[in-house]
């Protein structure tokens, strides 16, 4: 049996004459730069994220480089973030000349440790230095936002919810004595998605949205995303070009509404993927560990809850390299995210930071392995990936 990492093809093909017609309909109105398409699929990612606003830009990176243009980071300024993550969340504060400072990750989650965060900003002398705070919502899951929140409060530091693989998923937060959940991107005064086809909404290019609930930054991220231009040819601040395709627009308008459905579908492989593994005993004999659901519990009573949207269900082992090369070979699509942190990458060697160690992140690099879990992953599909991995156990 042969079972990709991702089929995207079997999510097309029962949308296809819906995608194809919103496609058409976007060609013969000739709007193919801005307009109502946009401005549709805007206010939908809006509502769905619990936002005010939402800005189409043309990638999750340019999502992340444009929030913070808008929140004035520069040169000499640092950012909190994290070292176990895709290159874009470092590359984007490089490129405008600031430093990343990074704060090592939890190991059950992979998600940024608030109690390192808290660490770093309680030495006032390298607290003066950082200008904003990106935490990652890693996989599928979203960061323990309660208390970066606080300390970002406390220090008046803005968010910036780095939210790439993370759309529609939840953070139970207490509100006035209630518990509440909040969808990933609209707790900090801004977030960034992708659109990138392997995502759980994924277009067909290139594509991504900043959500927030300030409609000043909202109106700034507007501007910059068209070089900085008011009016016509009045270029008030330096932008970029970081419009969303109109094309974009109308295929993941369509997929929007399908999202919440494809999100359980994962929690159910996933749930599937774990009754499997506790049949074969691969984690009572240790030779596995699935990835927790941090705020499943939370969730139990309310099972429309989006408390992990599994972008990737990634297992831990010690022997991660041996068992990837023997499920590639066994038909099972399998890859690793990420083989190597942030702070070890070659175009930050000259930097001080790639002198620093960070425990967490650099074991989950040597021991993540992520498996098939897209929505249409078959029941057979998922037996049989569980019955790899137990053969090669017992080899």
């Amino acid at each position: 049996m042969n079972i990709p990492l991702l089929d995207i093809k079997a999510q097309l093909d029962p949308l296809y004459n819906e995608i194809m017609a919103a496609i058409k309909e976007t060609v013969d109105s000739t709007r193919y730069i801005m307009g109502p398409k946009i401005e549709a699929f805007e206010k939908n990612v809006a509502s769905y994220s619990g936002t005010t606003d939402a800005i189409g830009v043309s990638s999750g990176t340019d999502a992340l480089l444009a929030s913070l243009m808008a929140l004035g980071v520069g040169p000499g300024d640092q950012v909190l973030t994290t070292p176990y993550t895709f290159f874009a969340t470092m590359g984007s504060i490089l490129r405008l000349g600031a430093e990343p400072v990074f704060v090592d990750i939890e190991s059950d989650s992979f998600n940024i440790d608030p109690k390192l965060v808290a660490d770093i900003l309680s030495e006032k002398k390298r607290a003066a230095k950082i200008k904003a705070i990106v935490p990652v919502h890693l996989f599928g899951q979203c960061c323990d936002m309660a208390p970066l929140l606080a300390l970002a409060k406390q220090h008046n530091l803005p968010v910036i919810e780095d939210a790439a693989q993370a759309i529609g998923a939840s953070y139970p937060m207490m509100v006035d004595g209630v518990l509440t959940w909040q969808r990933a991107g609209s707790m900090g005064d801004c977030g960034c998605f992708s659109f990138f086809p392997s995502k759980n909404l994924g277009g067909m290019g290139d594509g991504g949205m900043i959500v927030t609930s300030d409609s000043l930054l909202a109106d700034q991220l507007r501007v910059i995303r068209v070089h900085g231009d008011i009016l016509t040819y009045d270029h008030a601040v330096i932008g970029g070009n970081f419009r969303l395709d109109v094309i974009q627009a109308a295929v993941l308008d369509v997929k929007l509404h399908y999202l919440h459905k494809w999100h359980a579908a994962r929690r159910s492989n996933a749930a599937h993927y774990n009754e499997l593994f506790k049949q074969a005993g691969l984690v009572e004999k240790g030779l596995i560990v699935p990835p927790k659901a941090v705020y499943q519990e939370k969730a139990a009573e309310n099972h429309e809850v989006d408390f992990h949207i599994y972008n990737q269900f990634v297992i831990r082992t010690h022997n991660r390299d041996a068992l990837r090369n023997f499920l590639l070979e066994q038909g099972v699509g399998v890859a690793v995210y990420y083989p190597a942190p942030l702070h070890k990458q070659k175009c930050v060697s000259h930097l001080p930071l790639s002198k620093c160690s960070y425990a967490e992140a650099d074991k989950a690099a040597a021991e993540t392995l992520a498996l098939p879990i897209y929505p249409e992953l078959t029941a057979s599909m998922r037996e049989y990936v569980v019955d790899r991995i137990t053969a090669f156990y017992k080899s």
